[in-house]
């Protein structure tokens, strides 16, 4: 089968980002494919949730539920470079992949990596790091890093599911910079205690999955399209950039059913493919 292609890619795609990190006057941000984001700020950089490798096609190539990629790979997890802090929404190998947070880890010795707290103990295991690296969340607590303060939210993935001393072991955070606030909501469903928890942030750009709930697929769920764009209404987002598709065949949705719910409903959006930029300026009001 043929991948889908990425706008920008490896080599190409550093450069692109490089030449921007001297501008102060915008804040720009690639999707990487499925929830992974590059953020970039003022010439800081922020990952979130990178998965950049086949590890999951590897691992589940001889099973009953092969994950069959379709886009091509945006770049190679040893190319990114001058990262401030990277993060990791919960325990599942696209938000949390060794073979991606290594090499990423390895060139960038000065980040910081934010994760649930609950979950540093196996995080830890899986990428090799002392237990006390990683910069742990709980829902509720925030906590500033450099230029960025990062919110803690609940997920529901399928439940919201804490460990025995209260800790979520599935979050979506809220990062802060300047006078903007981005909503990356890790896997999530819907859940109706969510838009009250957001509303005090007054976010301004989402990045939410689209995928849905199909108990066929044999793994847990997220927002649909229609719900996506419920919750950016009710929020009064500005902008939702739509992720959490077409990187593997069995887990994918269509994302022309979101771009027609958002019309529909007069909301705000951007559709991204792999390496590709959305750039925007703060309003200084």
């Amino acid at each position: 089968m043929e991948l889908i292609n990425a706008i920008l890619k490896d080599e190409a795609l550093v450069a692109a980002m490089d030449r921007l990190l001297p501008d102060d006057a915008q804040t720009h941000i690639w999707w990487l494919g499925q929830s992974g984001f590059l953020l970039q700020w003022k010439g800081k950089r922020v990952l979130l949730d990178p998965y950049l490798s086949d590890s999951l096609t590897k691992k589940y190539e001889q099973t009953e539920k092969p994950h069959t990629r379709i886009s091509e790979r945006v770049i190679r997890p040893d190319l990114l470079k001058h990262i401030d802090v990277v993060s990791s929404s919960h325990n599942h190998t696209d938000h949390l992949d060794a073979e991606t947070l290594k090499p990423i880890l390895a060139n960038n010795p000065g980040l910081q990596f934010i994760i649930p707290e609950a979950n540093r103990a196996f995080v830890a295991d899986r990428i090799k790091c002392a237990p006390d690296f990683p910069v742990g969340l709980n829902d509720g607590m925030s906590v500033q890093l450099g230029e960025f303060s990062f919110h803690g939210l609940p997920a529901k993935h399928n439940e919201i599911d804490r460990d025995e001393e209260g800790h979520c072991r599935y979050m979506g955070y809220v990062i802060r910079f300047g006078n903007c606030s981005i909503y990356h909501s890790g896997d999530t469903l819907w859940f109706d205690e969510l838009p009250e928890l957001l509303r005090p942030f007054s976010i301004d750009l989402a990045l939410l999955p689209i995928n849905g709930n199909k108990p066929e697929r044999k793994v847990a769920g997220n927002l649909d399209h229609i719900e996506a764009v419920k919750l950016a209404k009710i929020l009064g987002v500005k902008t939702v950039i739509p992720c959490h598709y077409d990187m593997f065949s069995f887990n994918t949705a269509n994302v022309q059913d979101f771009v027609e719910e958002a019309e529909k409903a007069g909301q705000g959006y951007r559709v991204l493919r792999g390496g590709e930029r959305f750039s925007f300026t703060l309003n200084e009001s």
